[in-house]
């Protein structure tokens, strides 16, 4: 069963999840690093017929791409312990699911953005963003 949020719940989340954001960026650019530069070796190695890479080298990549791959790891579950879902890493767009009249909706939050300002329904996404009005506040609540 998903965790409902309350607006000033959510909000007060926003300072770990920008710190959660900030550390799946940077896992996933230094996975993606060596990913790119064990590919490349293996690429040269395939073209020059049998070239022999520094071991060393190597092994430092792998390794950076596993303590990458486990640092992905560890951010994701941390927000599956929030209860927030992650839906676009490159945007930082968050949803806190809540209840708008007895349904299900989402707080919609997105990198760089002050506050939470916005809500839509679980099937219009992104481009169904409505603004947090007094009317929304008014028919929202945050447990069933």
């Amino acid at each position: 069963m998903p965790r409902y949020f309350t607006l000033l719940e959510a909000e007060a989340l926003l300072p770990e999840v920008e710190r959660l954001l900030r550390d799946l960026r940077e896992f996933k650019s230094a996975y993606d690093s060596a990913d790119a530069a064990l590919k490349q070796i293996a690429q040269r190695v395939a073209l020059t017929g049998g070239m022999i890479p520094r071991r060393d080298r190597v092994a430092e990549l792998r390794a950076q791409k596993d303590v990458s791959a486990r640092g992905l790891k560890h951010a994701v579950e941390q927000f599956e312990q929030i209860g927030c879902l992650l839906k676009d890493l490159d945007m930082g767009l968050v949803d806190f699911p809540t209840l708008y009249r007895g349904k299900e909706v989402y707080l919609c939050w997105k990198s760089g953005e002050a506050g939470i300002t916005f809500w839509h329904h679980v099937e219009d996404g992104f481009r169904g963003r409505k603004p947090i009005d007094s009317e929304f506040l008014s028919h929202h609540r945050g447990s069933a």
